[in-house]
């Protein structure tokens, strides 16, 4: 009994502590959006001495800030719909059919997930240089190069993940279709998929949050034009002043559809996330 109610405590302690250090810097995040900037510079204060939404109004004249949302938007989501077309493909041809060559295709797809993402970099500018030199064609400082660098990301993982949720549905389901006249595509898009949609959504899911608050790759391979969300923010920080309350007011509105649309479909993420890994 005693132990029982320890751990209870203990459990209570600990859920409290996260919570705090998961609340506190989205209190200041929210807190500082709505001070002047001379409070915000000044001596730190939990409380607003005086509330403004000034902050927000400014943010959008300060820096090109709907500029660099809508690139973010483009590119996170030309990425996340790539990534999804081409892994559905790839991971039901991986759980579908033995070919040659299928392991060492999966095996290097899982390989890819052990380095870290800065290893890519060099190289993949070496091969957008070479590109535009050979075909003429820019990636570099180009949304296209972005979303191609995107995709190198979130491909493997989400053909792995979509491969492993594939296997879990019964081949029968397929064979039933081919039988009633379906083609291998039609078995794909009638029968599968609508069966495979929680470990779509939580593919897509991870492929734009993967591009959607990426920021070293946006900082080399983007121009003036075309910068991300997270590049574009450091444009609030001059040599002259850093305008905190607007950095904390655009932090806090771009986050906001993003934090509503992974709300709405957390549940689909989560099941499509559990289900992958045991099947």
């Amino acid at each position: 009994m005693h132990d029982t109610t320890a751990f209870k405590v203990f459990r209570v302690v600990v859920v409290v502590v996260l919570a705090t250090f998961t609340i506190l810097p989205l209190w200041v995040m929210v807190g500082s959006s709505v001070k002047p900037l001379a409070d915000v510079r000044g001596t730190f204060t939990w409380w607003p001495t005086e509330f403004t939404l000034q902050p927000f109004v400014d943010m959008w004249s300060t820096i090109p800030l709907a500029r660099y949302f809508m690139n973010s938007v483009i590119v996170s989501t030309a990425a996340t719909l790539a990534s999804v077309a081409i892994a559905i493909f790839a991971a039901y041809a991986v759980s579908r059919y033995r070919f040659r060559g299928r392991t060492a295709f999966t095996t290097t797809v899982l390989s890819t997930q052990m380095f870290p993402g800065v290893l890519f970099l060099l190289p993949l500018f070496v091969i957008f240089v070479n590109i535009s030199q050979t075909f003429g064609v820019q990636l570099i400082g180009s949304r296209i190069g972005l979303i191609i660098t995107y995709l190198t990301f979130s491909l493997p993982f989400a053909i792995w993940m979509l491969a492993g949720y594939f296997d879990g549905i019964p081949r029968e389901l397929d064979e039933a279709a081919r039988v009633d006249g379906c083609s291998p595509l039609g078995a794909l898009f009638r029968v599968v998929l609508p069966a495979a949609r929680p470990g779509v959504i939580a593919v897509a899911i991870y492929a734009f949050m993967t591009a959607w608050g990426e920021v070293l790759f946006a900082s080399v391979l983007t121009s003036q034009s075309n910068r991300t969300l997270s590049i574009g923010l450091r444009e609030y920080s001059t040599q002259i002043n850093v305008y905190w309350n607007q950095v904390m007011a655009a932090s806090l509105v771009v986050s906001v559809p993003v934090v509503i649309g992974f709300l709405l479909l957390q549940r689909q993420f989560v099941a499509g996330l559990t289900s992958g890994s045991v099947k």
